[in-house]
């Protein structure tokens, strides 16, 4: 995937650290440490939730219903999100919410944002593997248009202040 020239460290921009908020339990673990990372090199932290369009029914206003509760949703955990990170880093992040698929709105935020310069992930820590997030990125990585971090899901606080 090519997609236009990253602006970050341009005159007049900032490198922005951007973090997929879902409902995953890993999340934190993403989240703690962009915001970590983000306090140590001035950076922004850009924190995007996705409303998955195909989940709702189309009939009688049904999934109308249902997308307006799932944003709301996603609209709350953004700002408990944006809470950790002035918690745990005295950032405030940029917030977006977008309707889509998780991996679509993603390329599309960095896409139209020339200044995100690295998409911070973190790995499940079940059984069933890291996560289909990070499958589906870490299968197309060579054409993937930023950098990825993955945080390991099973690194506590300290061992992330310890990194980031």
């Amino acid at each position: 995937m090519v997609g236009k020239t990253r602006r970050s460290y341009e005159p007049g921009h900032r490198p922005k650290f951007l973090v997929l908020v879902d409902a995953t339990e890993e999340c934190d673990r993403a989240v703690y440490f962009a915001a970590r990372r983000v306090s140590r090199t001035g950076a922004t932290l850009m924190m995007l939730a996705v409303v998955d369009s195909s989940d709702f029914p189309n009939w009688l206003g049904v999934g109308d219903v249902m997308q307006a509760e799932a944003q709301a949703e996603a609209e709350a955990a953004l700002e408990r999100y944006a809470g950790r990170a002035r918690t745990v880093a005295g950032v405030e992040p940029e917030r977006a919410l977008r309707i889509g698929t998780k991996a679509e709105e993603i390329l599309k935020l960095i896409e139209d944002d020339p200044d995100i310069a690295i998409l911070v992930l973190a790995a499940g820590t079940g059984s069933e593997g890291p996560g289909p997030l990070v499958t589906m990125i870490a299968s197309t990585a060579a054409a993937f248009p930023i950098p990825v971090a993955i945080v390991p899901g099973s690194l506590s606080d300290a061992e992330i202040d310890a990194l980031a």
